[in-house]
């Protein structure tokens, strides 16, 4: 709705103090050209909003201005007391902090809304866990938490994995937590780079500050970056027919695998899948296992595989 598009611009605008047409326009989901009517919308209502052009510019309200729009709706309450990531938020040492100054938070709020709060949390639980992934030791973490919130450099010594550990003198720009892993955003004599945390062997916070790139944005390069790294992944794709009582195992086959299509069944019951494995090996391992019960279409050197694979077994037994 309009009306609760101009409450979160003007509340945005005491947030940030300035922002540019663009950056509203993304936050908001809306043209740029919408954000110049609503600018035009609170200003005939009285609010005191200014435009400044040029490098620096964008759209601010007059010093001092402080509107009294803090309530939160139903819906907002809601959003901000489902449970949190308890696991991720101790790693940072904020579990305790966390809990607090949720309590304190819902002590401030009408009764009406603390009611919705406690709703919230007796209904509705976030587990970002899966049931398989076994948790990577952090004890860096809050070390290198408080690089970034300090602004401070750091010297870490990094375990690539497939040679000897190296030293890099790094600016921390952010943490980021994907699934269970963490991950230090930093710059790098003038590059983006992301490390591991687990893999981080030492680290020590130096005196200076670092610099942080005044256009960088920590979930902007998160996004990039995965995609990047994805499209730098092997890609093995496999057609098949799959009976159906066995489409529910293709979900199962495992962590490199991915289901990318399943179409309708066919006059038979059985139905078209296609499954990206990262190469072909993993395919036939992944595959083997559901014999029968799957029929691949291609690529025909897989079904070669398959085949070559099935005749070994049954020679194996044979002989036994």
């Amino acid at each position: 709705m309009r009306a609760d598009r101009l409450i979160s611009i003007l509340l945005l605008l005491q947030i940030h103090r300035r922002l540019t047409s663009h950056e509203l326009a993304e936050r908001l989901e809306v043209s740029e050209r919408t954000i110049h009517r609503d600018m035009e919308a609170l200003s005939i209502a009285g609010i005191p909003v200014m435009a400044e052009r040029g490098t620096g510019g964008g759209w601010s309200l007059i010093e001092g201005y402080r509107s009294n729009l803090t309530g939160l709706s139903e819906a907002e309450v809601q959003a901000l007391f489902l449970s949190r990531p308890a696991g991720l938020l101790a790693d940072l040492g904020l579990d305790k902090a966390s809990e607090a100054g949720l309590i304190k938070l819902q002590a401030s709020l009408p009764l009406p809304h603390q009611r919705d709060a406690t709703f919230a949390q007796e209904r509705i639980h976030v587990d970002l866990t899966g049931w398989n992934n076994a948790k990577e030791a952090v004890p860096l973490l809050p070390m290198l938490f408080e690089a970034v919130w300090n602004e401070r450099r750091l010297q870490i010594t990094y375990n690539r994995g497939d040679c000897d550990p190296v030293e890099r003198l790094v600016d921390p720009l952010g943490l980021v937590a994907k699934g269970s892993a963490w991950y230090l955003v930093a710059n790098v004599e003038g590059s983006l780079r992301s490390y591991r945390i687990s893999r981080i062997q030492s680290a020590s916070i130096l005196p200076e500050r670092c610099q942080r790139p005044a256009t960088f944005d920590l979930v902007a390069y998160w996004k990039q970056s995965a995609v990047e790294f994805k499209e730098k992944f092997p890609r093995y794709a496999v057609t098949l027919r799959v009976h159906p009582d066995f489409v529910s195992h293709l979900y199962l086959i495992g962590r490199f695998s991915r289901v990318e299509k399943v179409e309708e069944p066919a006059a038979d019951g059985w139905r078209k899948a296609v499954i990206v494995f990262q190469v072909e090996e993993m395919a036939v391992e992944g595959l083997l296992g559901l014999g029968a019960n799957i029929e691949i279409l291609e690529p025909v050197e897989l079904r070669e595989q398959i085949i070559e694979q099935a005749k070994n077994i049954i020679a194996f037994y044979e002989y036994e």
